[in-house]
C-alpha cells in the first residue's frame, strides 16, 4: 500500500491513518502511532511478540488494532484459535481498507470480537486461553487495560501455566517509562504471575500463572 488511507470520525473527534511503511502499514490515531515503526521495522515488531509468546492452542489477543497479531498467531499450526478484541469500530473501519488485514476477515481460525475487552473478559470461562498477547494503547488512551482488575482478570481466564506477553515501552529512555514498567510488574504480581523477564526485542514483559 503506498497511498495514505485516513479518514476522521465525528463520534470519536480523532483522525484515523494507515500510514504506508516498506513493509505494512501502520494505524496512527490522533497522530499517535498504534505500533513501533521508526526503530524497527513494524512487520518485524509483530514477528518480535509472535516469538516472545510463542502462541499456541486458544489465543487471546486483547485489542485487535490493525489485526497483525491475530493474523501471524493464527497462522502458527499449534494454534487452534485467536479471540482478538476491538473497542473502537472505526479501528475495524480502516482494518478493511488495509490489504495487510485481509486475513483479519477470512481467516476462520480467527473470532473477531467489537467491544471493550475490559468488559468483554469478564464473559470468559475460567481457564479457557493457552496464551495472551496484550498489546494495548497508551496508558493515556486506556488505564483501565493497564489496571490490576483487568490483570486479575487475564489471570483468571489463562489456563494454568499459560503465558501473557505485555506490552510496555522500552524503559530507561525515559524516567515515566520506567516508572510505568515497575507499576505494570508490580500489578502483574498482585495478580498472581509469575513474571518470566523483560524481552527487549518485542518490548513486552512475558509472564506465566
Amino acid at each position: 500500500m503506498k497511498k495514505k488511507i485516513q479518514f476522521f470520525s465525528p463520534e470519536t473527534n480523532k483522525l484515523y491513518q494507515l500510514v504506508p511503511t516498506a513493509t505494512i502499514p501502520v494505524l496512527r490515531i490522533s497522530g499517535v502511532p498504534m505500533q513501533r515503526f521508526t526503530e524497527i521495522d513494524p512487520l518485524k515488531d509483530t514477528f518480535t511478540k509472535i516469538k516472545a509468546l510463542k502462541p499456541k492452542g486458544i489465543v487471546l489477543d486483547t485489542c485487535t488494532g490493525l489485526g497483525y497479531t491475530a493474523i501471524y498467531s493464527a497462522r502458527k499450526s499449534q494454534v487452534k484459535k485467536v479471540i482478538t478484541i476491538e473497542k473502537d469500530p472505526n479501528v475495524i473501519e480502516i482494518a478493511k481498507l488495509n490489504p495487510s488485514s485481509n486475513e483479519l476477515f477470512e481467516n476462520k481460525k480467527i473470532e473477531s470480537i467489537l467491544g471493550d475487552s475490559f468488559e468483554i473478559i469478564k464473559k470468559f470461562h475460567d481457564e479457557y486461553f493457552d496464551c495472551i498477547l496484550h498489546d494495548p494503547p497508551t496508558f493515556v488512551m486506556a488505564p483501565e487495560l493497564y489496571s490490576l482488575a483487568f490483570y486479575k482478570e487475564m489471570n483468571r481466564v489463562l489456563k494454568k501455566g499459560g503465558k501473557l506477553w505485555h506490552y510496555c515501552p522500552e524503559p530507561g529512555k525515559l524516567k515515566k517509562k520506567a516508572k510505568l514498567k515497575t507499576r505494570i510488574i508490580s500489578n502483574l504480581k498482585k495478580a498472581g504471575f509469575f513474571v518470566i523477564g523483560y524481552d527487549k526485542y518485542s518490548s513486552g514483559i512475558l509472564v506465566k500463572k
